[in-house]
């Protein structure tokens, strides 16, 4: 026979096991205030600022909402381009997509989400890295190429 507080202790780690890593971060007001930060915080970087600037900051939000949300296990559905087909063009370097998680993390921090729940989040998004990055270099705030056509604004 176990101690009653060991199989509480049981039932509550079972119980955030259970949980979608979309219900431990917050829901959907927790990523949209989340996604709402980092955007304003890449905005000011100057890393990586310029690979944003013909960039619908609305369609972006959304976009970054959705794909997140529906990532993590929560109710949304992404319907944008695939990260390769969205990036194509865009000449992003492996420096601004590090600035870019360097980032997100100082978000996630802002916001105390604990570090197992930014760990898996960075792991789900990790991998995006091969789709996103198109030159092999360290360097940070190159230009967005003048021939670069970002999606189209949202109606």
């Amino acid at each position: 026979m176990t101690a009653p507080h060991s199989t509480n202790l049981v039932r509550t780690e079972e119980m955030a096991m259970a949980q979608t890593l979309y219900d431990r971060l917050g829901g959907l007001n927790a990523i949209t205030a989340v996604v709402g930060d980092f955007r304003d915080r890449v905005a000011r970087d100057d890393r990586i600022n310029l690979k944003f600037a013909r960039t619908d900051l609305a369609r972006l939000t959304k976009m970054l909402i959705d794909q997140v949300c529906e990532a993590t296990g929560g109710p949304c559905h992404y319907n944008g381009r695939s990260m390769k087909e969205a990036h194509a063009g865009m000449k992003v370097t492996k420096g601004e997509f590090n600035a870019l998680v360097e980032d997100l993390v100082a978000t996630l921090k802002q916001f105390k989400v604990p570090s197992a729940e930014q760990e898996e989040l960075l792991a789900i998004l990790g991998p995006l890295r091969s789709e996103i990055v198109e030159v092999d270099s360290n360097e940070v705030g190159t230009a967005l190429p003048d021939l670069f056509q970002p999606a189209p604004a949202l109606a």
